[in-house]
């Protein structure tokens, strides 16, 4: 074990931040925090349910509560929702005491995977447009990881051992 810091995987929905974050905490013998999940199990319902229902207003205010409370963790594997990393006080609490990754693909790639996702809220009716919009966005804000992993080229495996290598020499 080289540090008490957890690593924090964030980018866009679906980016492969549970499964490379799995991966990660499996080959590191870590234990493993899906932020969505927590939200899930919390509130007994999915979060398209929460959006549905409550709002997305509602659902960042539970996000950031979770996500806080989960981050106080030592030495764990932690994959944020999509939005998570958006907000003020997620970021500066990962940016001031954890190891953050972001999981940068091409917009194109990500459009693919997430258009018509009926389990994410805010794909459910985007244009094209929309969703290249949010990407912009976020990629902005996104960038201010501690690391950056072009993802577009590599494999699963490669993902995983190329942040495993960047976690070693901490």
């Amino acid at each position: 074990m080289k540090s008490k810091e957890n690593l924090v995987f964030l980018g866009m929905m679906g980016s492969g931040k549970s499964s490379i974050g799995f991966l990660v905490a499996k080959k590191l013998k870590l234990n493993f925090v899906d932020i969505d999940n927590e939200i899930e199990k919390k509130n007994s319902t999915t979060i398209k349910k929460i959006f549905e229902e409550k709002g997305e207003e509602f659902f960042r205010k539970i996000e950031e509560k979770i996500t806080l409370k989960k981050l106080k963790l030592s030495s764990a594997v932690i994959s944020l929702g999509g939005g998570g990393f958006v907000n003020k006080n997620i970021r500066k609490e990962i940016l001031k005491n954890h190891l953050s990754f972001w999981l940068n693909w091409k917009s194109e790639i990500l459009l693919k995977r997430i258009k018509n996702s009926k389990k994410r809220p805010l794909t459910i009716n985007a244009t094209d447009d929309e969703l290249i919009d949010l990407i912009k966005k976020r990629t902005n804000i996104y960038s201010k990881a501690l690391y950056e992993v072009k993802c577009d080229n590599l494999t699963k495996n490669e993902i995983v051992d190329k942040i495993v290598q960047i976690y070693e020499k901490n």
